[in-house]
């Protein structure tokens, strides 16, 4: 039985991930920062199925004591600070978390089991100011957060560790993935539980910024599928992780509201506050290389996720 540790196993992508490892016959290890404090992306189920530990992501013993008490042959990063209305908090405390916490893995790795396969969970963030549209692998980065500054060294240290090192390390640069199990500081997920109030009469409408702003926008299940094909493949590479199409938030304001029998121009309101600057070149992923070398497709359509979505809202507001 392989063993994968999985880092941030208690978010969206980790949970995802956990179920298809376990599907496929793996051992798998999650950390978490309490082992006492449950999740609402885990279900007793799922909790019963995988091993938690607790670790500080900046302390390098614990993680070399981790990687030889565990000896995984695999392991997947989604550890970091959150990238919705967060981004601009505690800079220093994102640089720790996203950026030198992996490279603390990676120096772990080198000493402990050279073997070890590693992904790495990069943004799209990345791209920040792009210079042009869609992004692939080769478009260069412009981050303009600190979010998107600590991901990318840590995907340069990736690439680092991969040429140097020879180690077996690769990033999935993962444009926007969605589910029920999206924190409520993202879009998606914030117009899927108010439209949900709102058709059951607990609020009466919903303030959002830009409805304009476009994102392309994926179903976190199929993404993490696309990390594990990465390290299934004879050499590590980085991958653009994205559908190539783009959205509005309106477009998902209409999808979510029309599924609840609403307009959603009825209630939805657009806030000042809440807007963010504009990319000047439209962030959209070219999936190109994934789709070709990992024989990977997303399989759940953009209005089938926001449906998904609104749907968990309602049977849990019910």
């Amino acid at each position: 039985m392989k063993t994968a540790l999985v880092t941030g196993i208690a978010g969206q992508d980790g949970s995802y991930l956990a179920e298809l490892l376990l599907a496929k016959g793996y051992r798998v290890v999650g950390t978490v920062r309490d082992v006492h404090k449950t999740s609402d992306n885990m279900s007793a189920s799922l909790m019963s199925r995988v091993e938690l530990i607790e670790w500080d992501m900046l302390d390098q013993k614990e993680i070399v004591d981790i990687f030889l008490r565990n000896k995984p042959v695999e392991v997947y990063n989604y550890a970091a600070c959150s990238s919705g209305e967060g981004m601009f908090d505690d800079p220093v405390g994102i640089g720790e978390i996203n950026g030198l916490a992996v490279a603390r893995m990676l120096k772990a790795i080198s000493e402990v089991d050279s073997g070890i396969h590693f992904c790495q969970a990069s943004s799209s963030e990345m791209f920040g100011d792009a210079v042009g549209s869609p992004q692939s692998v080769e478009t260069p980065f412009k981050p303009r957060s600190p979010y998107g500054a600590a991901k990318l060294y840590a995907h340069s240290m990736i690439r680092i560790y991969r040429q140097y090192y020879g180690l077996f390390v690769c990033s999935a640069i993962l444009f926007n993935h969605e589910s029920p199990r999206r924190g409520l500081n993202f879009v998606t997920r914030k117009i899927a539980y108010q439209s949900a109030k709102i058709k059951l009469g607990l609020a009466n409408e919903l303030r959002l910024g830009n409805l304009d702003a476009r994102r392309d926008w994926g179903f976190a299940g199929d993404y993490v599928r696309a990390m594990w094909l990465m390290l299934q493949q004879p050499h590590a590479e980085d991958y653009v992780v994205a559908t190539g199409k783009t959205h509005s938030v309106r477009d998902l304001c209409e999808i979510a509201f029309k599924h609840l029998g609403l307009d959603y121009r009825d209630y939805v309101r657009e806030d000042a506050n809440a807007y963010r600057p504009a990319e000047p070149v439209e962030l959209v992923g070219n999936p190109e290389k994934t789709i070709k070398q990992l024989d990977w497709a997303p399989e759940v359509k953009f209005d089938e996720m926001v449906k998904m979505m609104v749907d968990a809202e309602l049977q849990k507001l019910r």
